[in-house]
């Protein structure tokens, strides 16, 4: 019997959660996707060290401009996101600075700008899909980037209600963060017995359900796992976007994986949601866990934004 790694790709698309080109060569997924945090840690990769340096000296001749620092860091996320495409064949997502989530202009412009920045390399527009934080000016923005033929991934999700928005706004994709929601109930004194049980689990299963069932074509890809029992317990899901250290996991276990999720399963009937600025900012108000878990998300990804551009404005 092949290994669950194998197992899962015949129902689910792999997706690579990480920026190591070597990991990434080994697990061969479908897609990749990076954001600030991971970007961080690849830049941390003797293999990267040569292409900081050409962006230092051709992009920073002044290391105390934020501006130019900015467009630095965005750069370096295109130069590894460009090495990735070589790797996977299908989609690289690159993200939007999580400093602009609640600017949806200046989201747009980023978003644009990201892909201006790969094309130049000579990517297309179509291996690219653009991060953005699923704030309410994150979802505005991704609507008139998929407009614009610029396809998105809305990240930092954790609620009904934002997917239900994302649907609404032509999303390509969602990231629904299954670990990151467990993580806040096991604060809150939850202890769920197995994965079924599992509030993070609970939200992408019902999430994929909802887009089934009202027929949204927006994929679901389930993101942010603590372990593989998150991940068996949403085999079948669109897609699953995982940390080298899971993978391996899965690749390691010959054990039967069967299927949890399929479009044509029987599901609870969940009427459609209204999904105005004011449902979703009222919907938001009355969720404290999505709510808190999508700021902490974006002020984590700010702050290592920042750490990048220190990164480069020190670099020797």
């Amino acid at each position: 019997m092949s290994n669950k790694l194998e197992q899962l790709k015949a129902m689910t698309d792999v997706v690579a959660d990480t920026g190591d080109i070597e990991a990434i060569a080994r697990f061969t997924p479908q897609d990749a996707t990076t954001n600030p945090s991971l970007i961080l840690k690849a830049a941390a990769l003797p293999q990267y060290s040569k292409l900081i340096s050409d962006i230092v000296s051709s992009s920073l001749k002044d290391r105390s401009n934020p501006e130019l620092l900015q467009r630095a860091a965005t750069q370096l996320a295109v130069e590894i996101g460009a090495e990735i495409t070589k790797l996977v064949p299908g989609k690289v997502s690159t993200e939007v600075d999580a400093r602009l989530s609640f600017n949806t202009a200046a989201m747009i412009n980023e978003g644009r700008r990201i892909v201006e920045l790969y094309q130049a390399k000579g990517i297309d527009k179509r291996r690219l899909l653009i991060k953005i934080a699923s704030t309410w000016e994150g979802i505005e923005a991704a609507k008139v980037l998929e407009q614009e033929g610029i396809e998105c991934n809305l990240t930092l999700l954790f609620s009904l209600m934002q997917a239900a928005a994302c649907a609404e706004a032509g999303a390509t994709l969602i990231s629904p963060f299954v670990g990151r929601i467990l993580d806040w109930h096991l604060a809150h004194g939850a202890t769920p017995a197995n994965a079924d049980e599992d509030p993070g689990v609970q939200s992408v299963s019902a999430i994929y359900s909802y887009y089934k069932q009202h027929g949204y074509q927006t994929i679901v890809m389930g993101a942010s796992f603590r372990n593989c029992g998150e991940i068996e317990a949403l085999a079948g899901c669109d897609r699953l976007t995982i940390s080298p250290a899971l993978l391996s996991e899965l690749k390691d276990d010959s054990g039967t994986l069967p299927r949890r999720l399929t479009p044509d399963m029987a599901f609870t009937p969940h009427a459609k949601l209204a999904t105005s600025e004011t449902d979703f900012r009222w919907a938001m108000n009355e969720d404290a866990m999505a709510t808190e878990k999508l700021a902490e998300g974006i002020r984590a990804f700010a702050a290592d934004q920042v750490k990048l551009e220190s990164l480069l404005r020190e670099w020797k």
